[in-house]
């Protein structure tokens, strides 16, 4: 395992006698959007902040103003907010950019995989999302033996050191009256409106199309997003064979046997699926021209499709995966594959277009040694890159400073937008009154470098290893407290909340009306008289 790096090795110790008041208040406490502040959104502390000369930026528009923070709350949004109290901390954001914390749709934390479990746990974890700006993410439950409260206890335990607020999805793997019973209890009572339908992984996650049918209309009954990994697993299967009798057996082996044609059927194939239940589908980690075309062409025709592309996908391409140095190349074996040259620039053309909405990143770290269990044969290198510290920096360096975006596109798509699919909206992906004061502070001249040496990762490997860009996260506010700041960490473990999210978020609106016109349009059953009569 990786040494943490030197910032979080001395907070480590620190943190180690904050446990015990820190398990007083649990992790997997389940605090429902719209409780109260001191109690679930709220840091409780009594802590006040006041944020003076940036700009603040939210989706809907950018503007010079103050921001006052108080028990984790923001207070007020306005221009000139005068000093109150001797103890209010006062933050001078002059010249700086002032925005909701990011929140990511998509990571996998301690998660069992391919024989291992992921290097980054839910300390770990979120001590990287916190320095790289992420103040909130969304962590996929997976069922114990395709038992739904089993996952979802399990991974209630994970989270105990958890040191920022998370939401959770559940996948499914499988299906019975159970399953859908269990699914019912997971979004009425445990706040989860989201679930993960595998289409790849043949043996273990993967589920055949009865069972994702089966699966979308319960979703659509429930009011819950219906989420897809859109490769298609029997062609996978049949692809990495090939590649082994031809004696590929390297990490080139992993993108020569699931080629982008493969992504681009599975998605075509949930969408028309989706579509025939006539319910929402979120694809996730669009990694292809040929799957986000598929999701452009059902957006023109008005079916609601969310696209996700993750960070890897946006600016790597497939060219380390031939390096003749196998623990550089199977860093970057993920799934669906980072692709070749040129997929990347189309996807962030759709992202700034609006095609694709939002960003995640697939965080799932593995370091050198688990990689190497597929030094023979790339099928058993465990699929599976890191992004959630480097996301909001890249995005802003290679969208924004670009001018492919605009700084409150940045804001939607790194953060409001994923709000508002996931229901909670504004509580969080906004600085508002009432919003939870997951705020961070962008210094918009200051430049980064990436690498395994400086990340908080556990893993020794970074597949941004070297990348330079500008645009630094100075400050990071975690429901009212600064827990990043001057290169340094303050969090401890058990300190996060379990955020619940309601079902029926605004992609369910019209659903009904719309079946309402289908049913009419049928012109059936006729009426008939008897044959023969």
């Amino acid at each position: 395992m990786a040494t943490p790096a030197p910032s979080l090795r001395l907070l480590l110790l620190v943190s180690l006698l904050a446990v015990a008041v820190a398990l007083s208040h649990p992790a997997h406490e389940f605090c429902a959007v719209g409780g109260d502040a001191a109690g679930c959104g709220g840091g409780g502390d009594g802590t006040r902040i006041l944020i003076k000369g940036g700009t603040v930026v939210n989706a809907h528009r950018a503007e010079e103003a103050d921001v006052y923070i108080e028990d984790g709350v923001v207070v007020a949004v306005r221009p000139n907010i005068p000093v109150g109290p001797d103890n209010v901390r006062v933050i001078d954001a002059t010249g700086k950019y002032v925005m909701p914390g990011g929140i990511d749709p998509h990571t996998h934390l301690e998660m069992e995989f391919m024989g291992t479990v992921t290097i980054d746990d839910f300390f770990s974890g979120h001590a990287a999302a916190l320095a790289g700006g992420t103040t909130m993410h969304i962590d996929f439950v997976i069922p114990v033996n395709g038992n739904l409260t089993a996952g979802l206890e399990s991974y209630k335990h994970k989270a105990a050191k958890a040191a920022m607020d998370y939401g959770f999805h559940m996948a499914i793997t499988k299906w019975n009256d159970e399953v859908a019973r269990e699914m019912e209890v997971m979004v009425k009572e445990h706040g989860i409106n989201s679930f993960k339908f595998f289409m790849a992984y043949k043996g273990s996650l993967m589920v055949t199309d009865d069972l994702l049918l089966q699966g979308l209309q319960k979703c659509k009954s429930l009011g819950a997003l219906a989420m897809v990994h859109a490769e298609n697993g029997d062609a996978v299967a049949e692809g990495q064979q090939r590649m082994i009798d031809l004696g590929i057996t390297g990490p080139e082996g992993h993108a020569l046997s699931r080629p982008p044609i493969l992504e681009g059927e599975a998605t075509a194939r949930a969408i028309r699926l989706a579509k025939f239940i006539n319910t929402p589908l979120y694809v996730v980690h669009v990694m292809s021209i040929d799957a986000m075309d598929e999701i452009a062409m059902a957006k023109r025709e008005g079916q609601i499709v969310i696209g996700e592309p993750v960070v890897s996908g946006l600016v790597l391409d497939d060219s380390w995966l031939w390096d003749p140095d196998f623990t550089i190349a199977s860093k970057y074996v993920m799934s669906p594959p980072i692709r070749e040259a040129g997929h990347g620039k189309a996807l962030q053309a759709a992202l700034s277009s609006g095609i694709l909405q939002l960003v995640g990143t697939d965080h799932c770290t593995f370091n050198s040694t688990q990689k190497a269990f597929g030094s023979d044969d790339f099928r058993k290198i465990p699929n599976g890159v890191n992004g959630l510290e480097e996301r909001m920096h890249i995005i802003w360096d290679s969208m924004v400073e670009t001018g492919k975006i605009s700084v409150t596109d940045y804001v939607r798509v790194t953060s409001t937008e994923c709000a508002k699919i996931f229901n909670i909206f504004p509580r969080k992906g906004a600085i508002l009154e009432g919003s939870d004061a997951d705020i961070i502070i962008l210094n918009p001249e200051r430049s980064f470098v990436m690498g395994a040496h400086t990340h908080h990762s556990r893993s020794n490997t970074n597949v941004y290893e070297g990348r330079k860009g500008k645009g630094m996260v100075e400050i990071t506010i975690s429901r009212g407290r600064v827990v990043w700041e001057d290169g340094i960490l303050n969090i401890a473990p058990g300190s996060g909340r379990y955020v619940m999210m309601p079902p029926f978020g605004y992609v369910f609106d019209g659903i009904e009306k719309s079946d309402a016109i289908y049913r009419a349009s049928l012109r059936a059953p006729v009426q008939r008289g008897k044959a023969g009569a």
